[in-house]
Formats: C-alpha cells, sequence, structure tokens
C-alpha cells in the first residue's frame, strides 16, 4: 500500500506514474478527495477518463479496486447484499432430512455470513487487507432517483444496515469516486456530499501526452495526425464525439495495420474505431473525409 501524496504535484506525478495523464486542476480536486476523505463526482461525456481515474489511483495506491456498475432499476439490495437462496434451500432440505428441529438455530444458521453475497457497497465497507479500497460507482446517471437518496446516508456515514445481521460501518472510509455522463441530472442534495469536477475534452498538448502514455507503440509523427484530426472531428456536428479512448484506440488500430500517416483511404477503413454511430461514419464517408484531414494538417505546428 503507498501512502496518500502530500500535495497536488505528486498527486499528478502518482497518477502519471500509471499512464494516467491530467491537468492540474484534477490534480488538484483528487489531491483534495484523498486529503479531506470525501468522495470525488466526476461529470462529462464518456470517453474522457472518468473510469480511467478510479483504476489509476487503485493502482497507484495498491488498494482493490471495487466497481458498482449503475443500470436502470438498480436498487439497494442489488448494490449492497443478497442471500444465497439456493444454498439456503440445500440447507433447510439437510435440516428435514437430518430431523433438526430446532428452527431459531437454523434460522440463525441461514441469515449468517456463509449464506451471505457481498455486493459492491457491502464490499468496500468490509475490511479489507491493504487499506480502505477505491469505490467506483460508475454511470450513475444511469440509475433512477430512489437510488440517489440511499446513496445519500450511505456516502454520509459509510455505513449499510442488513436487517438480519445489523448496521456495518466501513472501519476506514472508502476512497470513493462516482461518475457521470450526464444523461440527466444528478441531485443536488448528492453533489453536495461530494467534490465535483467537469472532465472534459483535453486541448492538443494534453491529448497528446496522453497517447504517447497509452500508445507509446505510435510514432510522433501518426499521433501528431491522429490527435488533429480527433480535435478537428470534434468541432463536427456529430451525434456522438470521439473521446480520449477512442484516439487510443485508433492510433492502436493504425500501428497494428503499420500505418505510418493518415490518408483517407485508411481513414475509410478504419472509421469504425472512433466512431460508433452510422450516421456518423457515413457523413465522412468520400471527400468529408479528406477536408477534415486538410484542415487538421495546417493546424499542426511544424514540430
Amino acid at each position: 500500500m503507498t501512502a496518500i501524496p502530500t500535495s497536488i504535484d505528486a498527486t499528478q506525478a502518482m497518477l502519471a506514474d500509471t499512464g494516467y495523464v491530467c491537468g492540474r486542476a484534477l490534480a488538484t480536486v483528487v489531491f483534495l478527495s484523498l486529503k479531506l476523505g470525501r468522495p470525488l463526482f466526476l461529470e462529462g461525456e464518456a470517453g474522457v477518463g472518468k473510469t480511467e481515474i478510479a483504476k489509476a489511483l487503485a493502482a497507484s495506491l495498491g488498494r482493490r479496486l471495487i466497481r458498482l456498475q449503475c443500470y436502470e432499476g438498480l436498487d439497494a439490495g442489488s448494490a449492497v447484499y443478497e442471500w444465497n437462496f439456493p444454498a439456503q434451500m440445500v440447507a433447510i432440505r439437510t435440516a428435514e432430512a437430518s430431523g433438526q428441529a430446532d428452527r431459531a438455530a437454523l434460522n440463525a444458521e441461514l441469515f449468517s455470513e456463509e449464506f451471505l453475497i457481498r455486493r459492491p457497497l457491502l464490499e468496500a465497507m468490509s475490511p479489507q487487507d491493504g487499506g480502505a479500497p477505491v469505490l467506483l460507482i460508475d454511470e450513475l446517471d444511469r440509475t433512477d432517483e430512489p437510488f440517489e437518496a440511499f446513496l445519500l446516508e450511505a456516502l454520509s456515514d459509510f455505513q449499510v444496515t442488513i436487517p438480519e445481521l445489523g448496521t456495518v460501518k466501513a472501519p476506514e472510509p472508502p476512497i470513493v469516486i462516482l461518475t457521470s455522463n450526464r444523461t440527466r441530472e444528478v441531485h443536488d442534495a448528492l453533489k453536495r456530499r461530494c467534490l465535483y469536477h467537469w472532465v472534459d475534452y483535453p486541448d492538443f498538448d494534453r491529448e497528446m501526452e496522453i497517447l504517447t502514455a497509452r500508445a507509446p507503440e505510435a510514432s510522433e509523427t501518426l499521433s501528431r495526425e491522429v490527435v488533429a484530426f480527433v480535435q478537428k472531428l470534434r468541432s463536427e456536428d456529430l451525434f456522438k464525439k470521439p473521446g480520449v479512448a477512442e484516439t487510443i484506440d485508433w492510433a492502436k488500430c493504425l500501428v497494428a495495420l503499420d500505418a505510418v500517416q493518415l490518408s483517407p483511404q485508411v481513414i475509410a477503413d478504419t472509421l469504425g474505431a472512433i466512431l460508433k454511430y452510422q450516421d456518423d461514419i457515413a457523413r465522412l464517408q468520400g471527400s468529408e473525409a479528406k477536408r477534415i484531414l486538410d484542415d487538421a494538417r495546417a493546424a499542426l505546428q511544424p514540430v
């Protein structure tokens, strides 16, 4: 386990060591979240690195990463715990076959740790080897408001209640990262319990740093063209603009194809790596891709 960094610069350097390149503003809010023990709420477009920061923190601090992937209809039971019903039924049948008559003892056995299935929130609040884990509550905007209301208590007191076993309180609060793609607004009451940061698309220099760290096998010439093209592409009227994740994926695809620079044909062949909707892909067929490539090259400064 690595100690919590003692400064913003140390936080930025710690994340960079895992390949996560971020600006000072994001490093500042991460440092404050670690220092103050406050949950960190990250909002932004898909693919800008919100989820990756939780992975980078877990790797750099030597902590376990526990991920709660949110979805519509997620409730407290699915996020906290469940009872192993099939195993309980086997235990009941076994007790009946053996003639066990003590119902109180059987009930206590059925609702014990042996039959408890720990879901992410309960697991994050249980004692861990190596210190408190990093709890990633990913894409919170996909859930419903009742689940948000449940999180208010869970993130305020860092405890959950299991009616059959009682209250479980975290011996040490987990490092909590919440993410949202802003498909809907998250309630202010939950945001107030967190430090907040909007994760935006990086500028050219920052995206070059990220690409160099995550796809070092790409040549500098190819990387510069890839980043310049993606930056220009984000200014187009697309249904879904490519994120940093798509930039990295595209560069790796181009390296796998032994491409040394971009061309309209290479772009057409690999559009599926950066665009995920057919309407967007159709827009870039023919001369449109060449126009954007020409604009990107014109914007590039000489090395």
